[in-house]
């Protein structure tokens, strides 16, 4: 009977359980987070400007959305799923800091991601 049971749940993906991203997967999306909440800038998002607050919000639900799904296997895979562009509409987040042009969320995160990584190098 536990054979039954360990062959279902092992075949059966609705059963089994959600894999958690490696620790460093998710201390650099939280690492991302952390940044774009505390950058002042604005979030485009559908046709409208947010807050990096409020941008930040959003992305944590779409990433918490992802991770039930086991669909983030790294940080990057968060940046293209969550932070790239709308799910709804399928056009492209933008960011625009201060008086600079916006620049799509994609290489903005992407950017932050290289600095973080830079700064935890030996």
């Amino acid at each position: 009977m536990k054979t039954a049971f360990l062959f279902l749940v092992l075949l059966w993906p609705g059963l089994a359980p959600a894999q958690a991203p490696a620790m460093a997967t998710t201390r650099e999306v939280e690492q991302l987070f952390s940044v774009l909440e505390k950058s002042n800038c604005q979030f485009y998002r559908n046709g409208s400007w947010y807050s990096a607050q409020k941008a930040s919000a959003h992305l944590r639900r779409k990433y918490d959305y992802l991770l039930k799904h086991d669909r983030v296997t790294s940080t990057e895979s968060f940046i293209e799923l969550a932070a790239s562009r709308s799910g709804m509409s399928g056009k492209p987040y933008l960011v625009k800091c201060g008086n600079a042009e916006p620049v799509e969320s994609r290489d903005w995160f992407s950017k932050k991601l290289v600095d973080a990584r830079a700064s935890r190098a030996p």
